[in-house]
């Protein structure tokens, strides 16, 4: 066998159950550290409920005081219909699947049957789509001539929030974080200044610092710094996981793909983990689809995946932002 041509398509329930919902569900959605929104009917409207106010009353007090309802908001997510689309050399993609295939501890290699192979397509295409989708959902520009331009990323969004003063936002410099400590005063500041509602969702455990690879680096520098022997142990073995005051410390891993934007280079965001919202749509729409066939003409194994994505920040009040000018 030195090529794979064994055509493939997921259409309909195959497209969820098989291809897309493994990856935008469970630990791999967890992993995204954002709130996914799976096959919502398109375009997406999320429906926002406030609290009511004072609802308590004195027992003693006659007449009927609820007829306050709580205050609903709605925020609409548009959905871009997208495509992914790989293409391998015959021999380069039997490697990367075979590779795939003997890393597994159960495969019979002397009987290597379809599923196996369908298995080892399906994660490759898989894990390079989780990503894309990923790094769109972070740097996505649509006005961008190339590049992740396929639907508008959180940062895009916060930049122009920024641009309109419509949330708290700090600027430094390279030369303002010369030092480990830097990175604490950093925290302190969004923290600070955030908005009360969102100091109050503190106890719920979804607040987040989304962080840039170098802001995150420095604040593991200051955890080095640090003379006890737990932070000698986490200097050898490394973190699993950073936080800052109860807070997850999150890095957004996307040195790489900033570089090719005009979106700003480092940054700190703190908001609630559901104030992020990523939906995937693989069902409301004609020719959704995911196909993967051997082209015999070019010799090439092609992956193509059809469906409907957007990602909304859904209160503004909720966001406490840093970024480097």
């Amino acid at each position: 066998m030195s090529f794979i041509e064994n055509a493939k398509t997921y259409t309909g329930r195959d497209l969820e159950t098989v291809f897309f919902r493994p990856m935008l569900s469970g630990q791999s959605a967890l992993d995204l550290g954002v709130r996914i929104l799976y096959n919502m009917p398109a375009p997406t409207t999320v429906q926002l409920w406030e609290r009511s106010g004072d609802i308590l009353q004195q027992y003693t007090k006659a007449g009927w005081t609820g007829g306050d309802p709580a205050k609903k908001l709605q925020k609409t997510i548009e959905m871009s219909k997208v495509k992914a689309e790989l293409g391998y050399s015959a021999a380069d993609y039997f490697s990367l699947i075979y590779e795939l295939i003997t890393n597994r501890a159960d495969v019979n290699m002397d009987d290597l049957s379809g599923t196996e192979l369908e298995q080892a397509e399906t994660e490759l295409f898989r894990q390079a789509l989780a990503e894309n989708i990923r790094a769109t959902m972070w740097v996505g520009d649509t006005s961008a001539e190339s590049g992740y331009n396929t639907f508008d990323g959180f940062l895009k969004i916060v930049k122009q929030l920024v641009d309109d003063e419509s949330v708290y936002n700090k600027t430094y410099q390279s030369a303002d974080l010369a030092s480990p400590e830097k990175i604490v005063e950093l925290f302190d500041t969004l923290w600070t200044n955030a908005d009360a509602r969102m100091q109050d969702l503190k106890a719920e455990g979804q607040l987040a610092f989304f962080l840039t690879s170098d802001l995150c680096h420095l604040y593991e520098k200051y955890l080095d710094s640090k003379g006890v022997d737990a932070a000698y142990t986490d200097a050898v073995n490394g973190r699993q996981g950073l936080a800052y005051h109860g807070i997850p410390v999150i890095d957004v891993r996307l040195g790489s793909y900033l570089a090719q934007t005009s979106l700003h280079k480092s940054f700190c965001l703190l908001t609630d983990r559901r104030n992020l919202v990523l939906a995937v749509n693989t069902a409301d729409m004609p020719g959704n689809e995911v196909r993967m066939w051997y082209n015999p003409d070019e010799m090439e194994n092609r992956q193509r995946a059809v469906f409907m994505a957007g990602c909304q920040l859904l209160d503004e009040s909720l966001v406490a932002y840093a970024y480097q000018q």
